[in-house]
């Protein structure tokens, strides 16, 4: 598949199969995450590829109790959730991680994986739960949260909803 047919096919799986995810393929979208450019190229964008259940469920009740909404599975059963984060000293740090996360799902519709962002990682940085989460796992730091990529394998046909291509203006 060409880059643009790529992008035509990316869309948010909602529903995603129990099914564990090749390592291969979670090893191909991190990197493809690490490639996307970056302010000055700084390369302060860093990825938690989280494919342990427990971690996962506490991260998802995490995103949930921040949307007010708990009880649900803000992931949608995605059995891999990449976290992405930037140091808090990139000055583009946003943006960065925001390409990171755009070249993640479009390496994930590459390798046949659904696929989905997900908000709220800044404040699950901020909050002292997210903050310990990172500790257990030996991240320690000033970082800001960015967002989430879920992966796996969709469960059903995908729902795509149709783009408005007009929203371009030309100054020839």
């Amino acid at each position: 598949m060409n880059t643009f047919d790529c992008i035509k096919a990316r869309h948010g799986c909602r529903k995603f199969l129990p099914k564990a995810v090749e390592k291969e393929k979670l090893q191909k979208v991190v990197e493809a995450g690490l490639l996307a450019p970056t302010g000055v190229n700084s390369q302060k964008v860093h990825i938690l590829m989280i494919t342990n259940k427990e971690i996962r469920d506490e991260l998802s009740r995490l995103n949930a109790k921040i949307m007010g909404r708990e009880g649900i599975d803000p992931f949608y059963g995605a059995p891999a959730v990449a976290l992405v984060y930037v140091d808090s000293s990139a000055h583009t740090a946003v943006y960065d991680g925001s390409l990171c996360l755009g070249y993640m799902l479009l390496e994930a519709t590459e390798l046949g994986l659904g696929n989905i962002w997900i908000h709220r990682g800044k404040e699950e940085l901020e909050s002292d739960e997210g903050k310990a989460i990172l500790t257990k796992l030996g991240i320690d730091g000033g970082y800001i949260g960015i967002g989430h990529c879920c992966l796996g394998y969709e469960d059903g046909e995908p729902t795509i909803r149709e783009k408005d291509l007009t929203r371009v203006k030309y100054a020839e």
